[in-house]
C-alpha cells in the first residue's frame, strides 16, 4: 500500500452503509446519545444504536439492577425505556443532525408487538435499520425466549421481514446450546445481519446477607469476562451464514474489534466499555487504522475472515 494511500475502513450492513464499522451496543448510550454526545464525537461513530425501545412505556426492574463483578457487569434493567412514540418525537430528533445511521433495537412480549413496532418505524426520517432483539435475559415475556426457539425465531422474523422494508439485524443469545443453528434460521427468515452476543446469564449473591445483588436475582454478564465466548460464537456464526455478522462481547480496544474481523464479523458494537471509557469507540477506530497502515491493509475486506488454522 502506498504510504500515502488511505486505509478504507468503511462497511456495509443490509443497505447501510458506514464509515467505519463501530457501533454502539443497545442498552449502553441511552436512547438518543445525548451523555454520551458531552464526551464523544457521535459523528465519527460507524453506526448508533440505540436503547431498547417498545411499544409502550416500560419502567424496567426493581433496584439494584446493576452489580460490577470481576472482569465484568451484570444489568438486570428490564429494557426500561418512554415508548416508541417518545423516541420518535423527542430522540430520533437529536440522533439525526449526528449524521451517522441510527439502528433502532426493538422488543415486544409477543410477534405482534414486534412487527406493530417495526411497521411504525418504517419511513421515519434518521432510522438506517432495525435491531430485533430476540435474546434479552432480562424480561419475563418475549425477549430471550425467543432468541432460544428457533422455531419461534423463525416465525418472528419472518413475521418482521413481512412488516419492514428496513435493514433487519438480529441480535442473537448466546445462552443455547447451538447458535450456529439459530443463526442460520433466522438468515433463512429473512434477516439482513446478525449480530451476537447478547449478555450472559448470571448471578452474583452478597455473602454477608445470603441474598442476591440483584433484586432480579439474575441478569446479563457483559464486558470482558464474556469475550472469549463471544469471539468463539461469532466465528461459528460467520461460517454458518453468508449475511453480515456484528461482532458484540467485551470489545475495549482496537485489538479486541480485530480479533472480531479476523474471525469474520463485519463490524463490531462497544457497549459495556463506554462506563469505562467513554471514548473507546474512537480510540478503536483510530487503532484499527493504524493497524491497517501498519500492515499495508487497504481496507478491511483484506482481513475479514482471515483467521489462520494451520
Amino acid at each position: 500500500m502506498s504510504e500515502h494511500a488511505k486505509v478504507d475502513l468503511s462497511v456495509g450492513i443490509g443497505d447501510i452503509r458506514m464509515a467505519n464499522p463501530v457501533m454502539t451496543a443497545s442498552g449502553t448510550a441511552g436512547a438518543s446519545g445525548r451523555e454520551l454526545s458531552e464526551v464523544l464525537e457521535i459523528g465519527r461513530l460507524g453506526a448508533f444504536v440505540v436503547k431498547g425501545v417498545s411499544l409502550e412505556p416500560r419502567t424496567g426492574n426493581p433496584v439494584p439492577r446493576i452489580v460490577e463483578t470481576s472482569s465484568g457487569m451484570l444489568n438486570a434493567i428490564g429494557l426500561q425505556n418512554p415508548g416508541v412514540e417518545a423516541f420518535l418525537r423527542d430522540d430520533l430528533p437529536y440522533l439525526r443532525a449526528f449524521g451517522v445511521p441510527v439502528i433502532v433495537n426493538i422488543f415486544g412480549g409477543i410477534e405482534e408487538e414486534y412487527c406493530r413496532l417495526a411497521q411504525r418505524l418504517e419511513g421515519a426520517e434518521g432510522v438506517a435499520g432495525i435491531e430485533l432483539n430476540i435474546s434479552c435475559p432480562n424480561v419475563k415475556r418475549g425477549g430471550m425466549v425467543f432468541g432460544t426457539d428457533p422455531e419461534a425465531a423463525a416465525r418472528l422474523v419472518d413475521e418482521v421481514r413481512r412488516a419492514t422494508k428496513q435493514t433487519l439485524i438480529v441480535k442473537l443469545s448466546p445462552n443455547v446450546t447451538d447458535i450456529a443453528r439459530i443463526a442460520r434460521v433466522v438468515e433463512e427468515a429473512g434477516a439482513d445481519s446478525i449480530s451476537l452476543i447478547n449478555t450472559l446469564l448470571g448471578m452474583a449473591i452478597d455473602p454477608s446477607t445470603r441474598r442476591p445483588r440483584l433484586a432480579n436475582i439474575t441478569g446479563g454478564l457483559s464486558g470482558p469476562a464474556v469475550k472469549p465466548v463471544a469471539l468463539r460464537m461469532v466465528w461459528e456464526v460467520c461460517k454458518a451464514v453468508s449475511v453480515p455478522v456484528i461482532g458484540i462481547g467485551g470489545i475495549e480496544t482496537a485489538a479486541d474489534a480485530l480479533e472480531f474481523i479476523i474471525a469474520g464479523a463485519t463490524a463490531v458494537q462497544v457497549g459495556t466499555a463506554l462506563f469505562v471509557d467513554p471514548l473507546a469507540p474512537v480510540r478503536i477506530i483510530d487503532g484499527m487504522r493504524d493497524y491497517c497502515e501498519a500492515n499495508r491493509i487497504a481496507g478491511l475486506g483484506e482481513l475479514r475472515g482471515s483467521l489462520v488454522l494451520s
